[in-house]
């Protein structure tokens, strides 16, 4: 823990760019792809878009998305 401590005091010394470079350097690290997952949201993104062109997926306008969440 005091390795992270050290690194996070280093850190506070970058610039702000460099300083999103590293966040997105961890970030990036952290994501680990899941094929199978993928591919269930492709499957899924596929029903939804076939039961909207088919007219079988109710929609909500965009102004009424944004009202609800005021």
């Amino acid at each position: 823990m005091e390795t992270v401590k050290i690194l996070a005091e280093k850190a506070l010394f970058l610039n702000p760019v460099e300083k999103i470079q590293l966040v997105e350097m961890i970030l990036t690290s952290l994501d680990k792809p899941d094929l199978s997952i993928d591919n269930l949201w492709i499957e899924e993104a596929e029903q939804r878009y076939l039961a909207y062109k088919e007219g079988k997926l109710k929609t909500t306008s965009w102004d009424a998305v944004k009202e609800r969440y005021k």
